[in-house]
């Protein structure tokens, strides 16, 4: 005892192994205490942590009472022998936290109990030793080995309950993958394997969906934003971060993740039944190809384009080489007037057919005079052999005039 006082004086630090502070002979006495001890504990916890009682399940009980004596044990043997192997114990804890993880049990169920039954351990273990006189300093070494080997124990639990929950978001994760893979596969998954990977993923399958794809930033390859609400499946496809948005036509539809976002650019497809996801998921990368070819106005960071917004910019694009070749034979008359004067012919046309041959508001639109666009009009009525203003003819030119101003059918145009 005079070798654990002086110790105990002298030490201005706590010591990082506390057990071996306490005489190894003491646990001579301890031992025989461990059956009644560990009762006390798993009462104690049983009464004061509801979540662990459970009279209906004995062999719960039962388990909790078998790792609380290989604790207890261990803590006995640590104090006769202060190098005994930590490993067996660590596992076992270890294991206690990653069931935890398993069942859907916070974590701060398991650390209050076993601090309920560290307290109820270190009360036994007082009145024990004051039955038997022992000196106070030994009292106070046993609660510092008692607090400190339930802070081991804790750490234990908590890396098994970290790593169950490593595995499941790694397990989430790849089911999700995999879900998103079914969306857009091609030809269609049959609905009730969707719908089985989608329950296994957590994922609740909606009526309708659009596909998001993003442009990628340089330096990030393979990553998308962080952050996304859970709502979202993400992945790559052509090397672009892409999005799986269920009820795209909700209020505020893609719109509302300009936030969440943060500054990244890309095109909606347009909202589609689920067996049609990769039709949608092909419109936007087309809208995002024509943004960054330059053939659709690019927008600010953060803003998402929606294809079905620009569906005939979209629909040209996917037959251009016809409308080309329509456009250079329909409005061959613009070309023979050179660039300058057809181009502004062209133009003039344009807009009438936008605002219904309404000279008025053509004109505000071209910044001239009503009375310009009129004569202009007249000029292209004159130099076409077919009326203009037929409907039956207005949309096919409403196509082919952008066509031709872009420059690659008419040569370049003003």
């Amino acid at each position: 005892m005079t070798e654990l006082h002086e110790r105990s004086a002298q030490a201005d630090d706590l010591s990082g192994e506390p057990w071996r502070d306490v005489p190894r002979e003491e646990a001579q006495w301890i031992r025989p205490h461990l059956p009644a001890l560990v009762d006390s504990m798993v009462e104690g916890v049983l009464r004061n942590v509801p979540e662990y009682a459970r009279p209906d399940d004995p062999v719960y009980t039962e388990v909790m009472r078998l790792a609380t004596a290989r604790a207890m044990g261990h803590f006995v043997q640590m104090i006769a022998d202060p190098d005994a192997s930590w490993q067996e114990l660590h596992q076992v804890y270890f294991d206690i936290g990653y069931g935890e993880a398993v069942e859907g049990r916070g974590l701060e169920h398991l650390q209050n109990a076993m601090r309920v039954a560290s307290r109820t351990a270190w009360r036994y273990l007082s009145r024990e030793a004051d039955r038997l006189k022992k000196p106070r300093d030994l009292a106070i070494a046993l609660t510092e080995a008692n607090l400190a080997y339930l802070d081991l124990l804790a750490s234990a639990a908590a890396r098994g309950y970290a790593r169950a929950r490593e595995k499941a978001a790694g397990e989430r994760e790849q089911r999700r993958a995999r879900l998103m893979s079914l969306l857009l596969s091609d030809p269609a998954a049959p609905r009730d394997v969707v719908a089985e990977q989608a329950n296994l993923a957590g994922w609740p399958l909606p009526e309708r969906l659009a596909l998001i794809v993003l442009e990628p930033r340089p330096g990030t390859p393979g990553e998308g934003p962080a952050g996304l609400p859970p709502s979202l499946l993400s992945g790559l496809d052509r090397g672009r971060p892409c999005l799986v948005m269920p009820d795209p036509d909700r209020p505020g539809g893609p719109d509302r993740l300009t936030a969440t976002l943060g500054g990244w650019a890309g095109a909606v497809g347009p909202s589609v039944p689920l067996d049609r996801a990769g039709v949608s998921l092909r419109w936007a990368h087309r809208t995002l190809d024509s943004m960054a070819a330059g053939r659709l106005a690019r927008q600010g960071p953060g803003t998402l384009v929606h294809a079905d917004r620009y569906v005939p910019d979209l629909l040209l694009e996917e037959g251009w080489t016809l409308a080309e070749a329509a456009a250079r034979r329909r409005l061959a008359p613009l070309t023979a007037l050179g660039p300058h004067r057809g181009g502004r012919l062209a133009a003039t046309l344009l807009e009438c057919l936008k605002h219904g041959f309404n000279a008025t508001d053509a004109a505000e639109a071209l910044c001239v005079h009503p009375q310009t666009v009129r004569y202009r009009l007249a000029q292209l009525h004159e130099l076409f052999d077919y009326d203009i203003e037929d409907p039956a003819v207005r949309l096919e030119l409403m196509l082919l005039l952008p066509v031709w101003l872009r420059g690659d059918a008419g040569g370049e145009h003003a």
